[in-house]
Parts: structure tokens; sequence; C-alpha cells
């Protein structure tokens, strides 16, 4: 199986393996705008967008929505370029199942979950005892959607999803999430300064889209708000705890295991893998094996675990993981800088080597090989 790159988030903002941006008259810019996004996510001025807006808010008001809730909402907000640019710009690329457990239960990401839980050990623990759900998988979701909370997302979500509901390409599923997120508004949970995620409308620890939040968000803290955003993450691990309990998650059932006779093989000549229900579960999150295999796979690390036992085979390239590495390794001591060295061969990894070629008077090709791992040793 390979992976569409849409399942890496972006979690993989989404490996956070995962995208969202806010509405004073739309097209003026607030100082209230994160400082930190790239100029292409912040406000320019769009007539047509306005336009839109002034039509959605009579739309909107139709449905319950306050014209107060209307104003705070649109104060500041305004179209977004680099939303629409991200948006059809999903590159169909796909990566195997191993590059994807490579980012999303690296050493890094498996040493920060373990800390984690045992920095949030009573709260996970509570939430398994309440909900059923086990305390690792809570956490691992955590760590897949906003690395625990690390990348949770700058991009006001009132400007992401209008822009993207202005846009059209999915215009009747992002006017749904506009509307969902001024419901939040309305019900006090967040302000609209606050209220921030990825490009695409996915917010806080456990990116929640705006209509996922409605049916599935709770205020464990009891403080009458569902504060995903915070930097306590003790609402948001209780909502996606609720989310897989109310999807059907079965107390005291893992999610599956590697196996040798399990009927599951994402990657062929890879590890096999034995799944039950909760597996099922998990894919209500992200509809995807891998991504479910990920989660399953990180908490089991958190808890202790070593990697996996069955070694994926040479790639395409005729390659290792192993390989890989030392191929990143190699170039980026050469002066060839790769940004990394996690066998995952990536934009950065093709430019190391496109540079590398070019300096040699090879064929620039990007192309990682045997031949070109022997020249660099």
């Amino acid at each position: 199986m390979q992976i569409n790159r849409r399942l890496f988030g972006l979690g993989l903002l989404g490996l956070g393996l995962s995208a969202c941006s806010r509405a004073m008259p739309a097209g003026n810019v607030s100082t209230s705008t994160p400082t930190g996004l790239p100029a292409d996510l912040r406000p320019v001025p769009n007539a047509a967008y306005d336009a839109w807006v002034a039509a959605f808010q009579g739309r909107a008001a139709a449905q319950g929505i306050s014209q107060s809730t209307l104003a705070a909402a649109f104060r500041g907000t305004g179209y977004l370029p680099g939303v629409v640019t991200r948006d059809r710009n999903q590159t169909e690329f796909s990566r195997s199942l191993e590059d994807y457990l490579a980012i999303a239960a690296s050493e890094e990401r498996v040493a920060k979950g373990r800390a984690a839980f045992a920095r949030y050990r009573g709260t996970l623990t509570e939430l398994e005892s309440r909900y059923g759900v086990d305390a690792r998988i809570i956490c691992a979701i955590w760590g897949l959607e906003s690395f625990y909370g690390e990348r949770r997302g700058e991009v006001p979500v009132i400007s992401a999803t209008s822009t993207l509901a202005f846009d059209g390409r999915r215009g009747r599923f992002f006017e749904q999430q506009l509307i969902a997120a001024l419901r939040i508004l309305q019900n006090g949970d967040i302000p609209a300064s606050r209220m921030t995620g990825s490009w695409a409308g996915a917010m806080g620890h456990t990116q929640f889209i705006p209509t996922s939040f409605l049916q599935f968000a709770v205020d464990h803290d009891g403080d009458g708000r569902r504060d995903i955003w915070s930097d306590d993450p003790t609402d948001a691990l209780a909502s996606a705890a609720a989310y897989l309990q109310r999807n059907g998650w079965q107390r005291g059932v893992s999610w599956g295991a590697e196996s040798p006779n399990g009927s599951l093989q994402p990657q062929p000549g890879g590890p096999r893998f034995a799944t039950t229900a909760n597996f099922r579960v998990i894919k209500r999150y992200n509809n995807s094996d891998a991504y479910a295999i990920g989660v399953g796979h990180l908490s089991d690390r958190i808890g202790g675990a070593g990697p996996l036992r069955t070694p994926f085979p040479p790639d395409a390239n005729g390659l290792t993981k192993e390989d890989r590495i030392a191929l990143q390794q190699r170039l980026t001591a050469r002066g060839f800088d790769t940004q990394g060295a996690d066998g995952v061969i990536g934009s950065n990894t093709e430019a190391a080597i496109r540079a590398y070629q070019a300096s040699r008077g090879l064929p620039v090709t990007g192309t990682p090989s045997q031949a070109l791992l022997q020249s660099l040793r």
C-alpha cells in the first residue's frame, strides 16, 4: 500500500505527521494576525471575497448566528491566497509505510511521547478510566496530530475556512466548517483571536475540524469551555478520548500487533499486522491503514516497546533504510545538507542530490541510487 501525501498532514501538520487561518470588514488586516505566518497566509485585498463574505453573513444569520458573533468573528480577517495554493497543490505523490512510520514513530517522536506521557500520566490514566480508551493511544494521537502540542497551527480558522468556502473547489464542505466555527465562537468556547489552526481549519492539540469539535469536544476541566487550543492539553486529550469512545472503542482491547500471521500487509515484503475492532475505530479519526498503524505502533513505543521486528525490503532504487540514512549523512558531510538523516527521501534530500550531481558533472536527476551512495564513500 502507498500512502497519499494528504494523509501526512501535515499531522502530518498531521504528523505534526498535519493545515488552517480569521473577519472587521473582510480584507482589513488586524494586528492580532499571527506575525510568524508566511506572507501568503496573511490577508490580502480581494473584492470578490469581500462580496462573498457579505452574502454569506446573511446565510449565517438565517442559521442562527448572531450579528455580534459575525462582527467579532470577521474582525481582522480576510482572503488568504496561500490557503488556496495549498489546497490546489496537494500533490498526489505517495509514500511507503516504511517512510510513514519513519516519521510517525521517529525516535524523536517516541522520546517526546514518553516524556509527555510521564508528564500527563495522571490526566491520561483518568481519561482511560472514564472513557475506556488506552491512555497510550490518546497520547499517540496527540503526538501524530500536533507533535504533542508543539505544532497546533497559527492560521486564523475563520479566514481559512471562509477563503476555502469562497474558492469553491470544496465550497459546501468548507461553508459547513465555517458555520460550525462560528457556532463555537457563539458558544463561548474560544474568542475569535485565539481560534487558530492549520491552513485547512483543523484546530488545537488534536486537530479537530469545527464540525467534529461541535460533535465530540468536551469540557473535562470544568471551566465552562471546551478549550482544545490552550497550552494545557486536558480538554483536547479528553475530546480525543470521547471521540474514540463514541465511535465504538472497546475497553481493554488492543489496537492490534505486528504478527507474521496477520492478514494486513500494507507494504509488500514488509511487516504484517493482526488488527482488532479498535484498529477500525482509530480509522474513524483518519481513514487510513497507515495512520491507524502509526497510532498503534507509536502507542506501543511510548509504552516501552521496541521497533518493528520485520525489516522492510529495499525501495524501488535498491536502497534499504540504512542505505538512505548513510546517503543523507554523507551528502551532509560533503556540504550538501539534507536537513536531517531519517532515511526518508524528500525534497531536501533530492535537492542535495541534485546539487552534488551538478558539482561532479553528473546527470542531474535528484534520484538516489547505490551508485550515488558508493560515489560518496
